[in-house]
């Protein structure tokens, strides 16, 4: 039916699920008017609804309208947000759903003390945020340690005397340059729950590598055994997790040394060690891959708990504090749920039954890594998708991947966008196209410096580089016929699709470009709108929005000559339909051949099964008949 089942979660017995049903939880604004997604058009207005259902199944019940339910560890109540308050409803069906308080601003965050008699949460208001303190009915806010900072995720301590949260600078100071990156500092802050006291323990350095770290999970806030704050962040170059006393006095721990990013971190239940999933192993592919591994969160001794070509993430260890439950993929194996040995071992497939009969495993290729450097000698990272059957010359294919902050990877990705794209990057090689996926930079995986590279993005496209390098090696491969290349992608990689597209039709002969954006200048509309009433600009400002223009695809409509699909849901939370409805006219104007798939009511991240058939099939078929390959 189109509506999303999220943020599944166990009740504190383990004997029942709670989850959302409905929304957009990956959007970038909310609709206006709080309309949510409704990608069959069905005649009912959707919702966001809470739902709980038994562990032994047998069909679930919808307890209220909301969203972000936080089951109380008394296992009698759930918190949720709704309307940017937080309210209150028993778990069990048909229980009275009502306001647990109001408060100015938006309220987020929530996190109940670990004996359930208390709720922290973040109220954010204009430009800051506060840490707010519920403890009983009818009882005033607390509102602990008040600055003009902006709070963000708030962790209890396992006796419930304390609360760390992460803090940054409010909005606000002088105009900074546009052009150019900045440090975003934050810290870390403790706060005593019955005096207010707050004290620091630590505070990152004022340097772009001090900065937010950006990956999955972001900081991933935790308070682990003896007192000692767990979290990750980006200081040599490498996203890494760190420890340092609660009670500060001490510099950071580094937990995870060596040249990779820690991804997926997880708690273990007695707090003394941390699960984790990383881009490293005895393989030199292995950056391209996800392997789980383990480390006391006092010590830096990371222990590996798989290897192999297969993918490994989002692991916990699970109760009996030997298993660890995780997901895996491989080459030719779609995601599945697994299970290991905490000391390692081979890993238990859960739910293979799942995967059809017909599942064409014997057709999928295993990519291959190759390295390539790109025009400035940056060395960029391919995944190369070819039948090993044939002879002569072959149409070839670039993949651009969204985001940016994407790694693609030799396997089925953890994603489900990505690992759909993976899966058409299969059904196209055996078309008879040979594919390659290219991981430029902007992306994850290979250091802050690749991630954040100079004039990048908006304030230049250097990664266009990486994309043209891609496609020129691919034209000097013996098996490729060069007058054949063809590029597509999502997202992000639609801006890429059509600033190749526009930037070069002599080398990329078609494109299919899926909700990409097209004008730099239309997208930061918010960000710039203000500038334009103040008498302080940043010092580049009429320079930023001429780099911001000739960084888009529509600033090179001239040379556009390639044809092109162009696929767009028009109820996009994250690239404005605009863009193509924009683009549309360009191309008309400028009298290229395109073909467009407009599809009502979907949203960035189809929702819709049919819809991620519907895509891939318009996407292939296009590229089939534009590039011609010989018959698979």
């Amino acid at each position: 039916d189109g509506q999303a089942l999220t943020q599944l979660a166990f009740t504190p017995d383990g004997n029942g699920l709670v989850f959302v049903r409905g929304g957009d939880h990956g959007s970038n604004w909310a609709s206006p008017g709080g309309i949510e997604p409704n990608p069959t058009s069905a005649p009912e207005r959707a919702r966001v609804e809470l739902w709980t259902v038994p562990w032994t199944g047998g069909g679930g019940s919808m307890l209220t309208l909301g969203d972000d339910p936080h089951v109380n560890p008394r296992g009698d109540r759930v918190a949720y947000l709704k309307d940017g308050q937080v309210w209150t409803v028993p778990l069990t069906p048909g229980g009275k759903a009502e306001a647990l308080f109001f408060a100015r601003g938006r309220s987020g965050s929530l996190a109940w003390s670990p004996d359930g008699g208390s709720l922290a949460f973040v109220s954010s208001r204009t430009g800051y945020g506060l840490l707010g303190l519920h403890t009983a009915k009818g009882a005033p806010i607390r509102w602990l340690a008040p600055t003009t900072d902006r709070v963000s995720s708030p962790v209890w301590s396992p006796d419930g005397s304390r609360i760390a949260f992460v803090s940054q600078p409010g909005a606000g100071g002088p105009a900074e340059t546009l052009l150019e990156r900045h440090p975003r500092p934050w810290s870390i802050r403790v706060v005593d729950v019955a005096t207010g006291k707050v004290t620091t323990p630590w505070a990152s350095p004022n340097t772009l590598l001090g900065s937010m770290p950006r990956t999955q999970g972001g900081v991933n806030l935790a308070w682990g055994a003896g007192n000692r704050l767990v979290f990750l962040a980006n200081l040599e170059n490498w996203p890494h997790l760190y420890s340092v006393p609660a009670a500060g006095g001490a510099q950071p721990l580094l937990l995870t040394p060596g040249n990779f990013m820690v991804e997926f971190v997880s708690l273990s239940p007695d707090r003394t060690q941390v699960v984790y999933n990383a881009n490293t192993g005895p393989d030199a592919a292995d950056d391209d891959r996800r392997h789980l591994f383990r480390v006391p969160v006092d010590a830096a001794k990371p222990v590996a708990i798989t290897r192999g070509t297969d993918l490994e993430w989002a692991g916990v260890l699970t109760g009996d504090g030997s298993t660890v439950a995780f997901l895996t993929s491989g080459p030719t194996k779609p995601p599945l749920p697994a299970v290991v040995a905490l000391n390692g071992g081979t890993p238990k497939l859960l739910g293979a039954d799942r995967i059809p009969a017909d599942f064409p495993t014997s057709a999928l290729v295993v990519p291959e890594r190759v390295v390539i450097p790109s025009s400035d000698a940056l060395p960029i990272h391919l995944q190369l998708f070819r039948k090993p059957n044939g002879s002569g010359k072959r149409p070839a294919l670039i993949y651009v991947h969204g985001g940016p902050p994407r790694q693609m990877l030799l396997g089925f990705h953890y994603w489900h966008y990505y690992a759909s794209d993976y899966a058409l990057n299969q059904y196209l090689a055996n078309q008879g196209f040979i594919v390659a996926s290219v991981n430029y930079r902007l992306g994850i995986g290979y250091g802050d410096r690749f991630m954040n590279p100079d004039n990048a993005g908006s304030s230049g496209a250097s990664e266009y580089l990486d994309v043209v390098a891609a496609a020129k090696y691919l034209a000097s491969r013996p098996d490729v016929d060069a007058s054949r290349i063809g590029i597509w992608g999502g997202s992000y990689g639609g801006f890429l699709t059509a600033l190749a597209l526009a930037r070069n039709s002599d080398l990329f002969a078609a494109g299919v470009d899926i909700h990409g954006v097209h004008d730099r200048t239309t997208g930061l509309g918010g960000r710039f709108g203000d500038l334009q009433f103040r008498a302080e600009k940043p010092a580049d400002f009429e320079r930023a929005l001429q780099v911001m223009w000739k960084s888009s695809p529509v600033a090179d409509m001239a040379t556009w000559r390639s044809p092109v699909l162009l696929i767009h849901g028009d109820d996009d939370r994250n690239v404005q339909i605009s863009q193509t409805v924009d683009l549309v006219q360009r191309l008309r104007a400028q009298g290229v051949r395109f073909e467009e798939m407009l599809i009502p009511d979907e949203i960035h991240d189809f929702l819709l099964y049919q819809t991620w058939l519907d895509v891939s099939r318009a996407a292939s078929d296009f590229l089939v008949r534009e590039l011609k390959p010989a018959t698979p």
